[in-house]
């Protein structure tokens, strides 16, 4: 199954470890760059690391490529309970890579694109051997290039990391945060236009983001019931192209319909 979310928790606070655990997020991230201050570091991977070890499982976002800790991060992820791993600010094919050849075999590896040079090398850095899936830095996105608007402002980074996504055979991308944690109807807005575009999953700070994405990212019964209709007539019928409510069916429409099936959860 394709993640839809992807729940950051600091890696200084394994406190809170289990608490995101039991929220029912696709992946828990346990994050050693942004959310922990530089003095806090080591410590935090030795508290991911303990966790991990007792048991745990969950995705580990470690320093970027460059970064004094990078490193020693890149040594925790061998640890058992490790889910997957996540670069930040992945930027030359090149370099990610080197990184991914480094990794433990067949660990699923989630490329952060943040920056311009991320997004202009977007389709490269997806065919790199061992990304499973591309996640939008929207936020330092803008930062790094100055766009102040979201939105529109946006879509042409959005739509180069669908494209590179489906142009590499690999997942859709997941798209950036919402920020505004009190806003419910702006984190829905949010989720509705990044599935318009292609996405297949959002970044999540704080757990009750975790059910508005899941519902989001979720076919509706209208959808579901288009898509077993259309399996069902393809399959007891010997034409090349049926019709389902009045409209023809197809190739590529059926193949949308047994994604929807295949996609769907409880």
């Amino acid at each position: 199954m394709i993640p839809r979310s992807y729940l950051f928790v600091p890696g200084d606070r394994p406190d809170r470890f289990g608490k995101a655990v039991a929220t029912g997020a696709d992946v828990v991230v346990l994050d050693l760059e942004d959310a922990v201050l530089p003095e806090a570091k080591a410590g935090a991977r030795e508290a991911v690391r303990n966790w991990l070890r007792k048991g745990g499982r969950a995705a580990v976002r470690i320093n970027g490529i460059g970064m004094e800790w990078h490193e020693e991060d890149v040594v925790l992820l061998a640890t058992p309970g490790v889910a997957a791993a996540l670069l930040p600010k992945a930027e030359e094919p090149a370099a990610l890579d080197a990184f991914v050849s480094a990794l433990p075999q067949g660990l699923p590896m989630v490329p952060l694109i943040e920056s311009a040079l991320g997004i202009w090398n977007a389709r490269e850095l997806a065919g790199v051997k061992g990304v499973t899936q591309l996640a939008f830095g929207s936020i330092d996105f803008q930062l790094d290039t100055g766009i102040e608007a979201e939105g529109e402002a946006l879509l042409y980074a959005r739509s180069r990391l669908v494209l590179a996504s489906a142009i590499a055979r690999i997942a859709p991308p997941v798209d950036g945060v919402t920020i505004a944690l009190d806003d419910e109807e702006r984190l829905r807005a949010d989720i509705a236009a990044a599935r318009a575009l292609g996405f297949g999953g959002k970044l999540c700070v704080h757990p009750r983001q975790v059910a508005a994405v899941h519902e989001g990212f979720a076919p509706d019964e209208a959808t579901l019931a288009w898509a077993r209709a259309v399996v069902e007539a393809v399959r007891t019928s010997d034409a090349g192209a049926v019709r389902v409510d009045g409209k023809l069916v197809d190739r590529p429409v059926v193949e949308r319909a047994k994604r929807i099936l295949e996609d769907a959860r409880p």
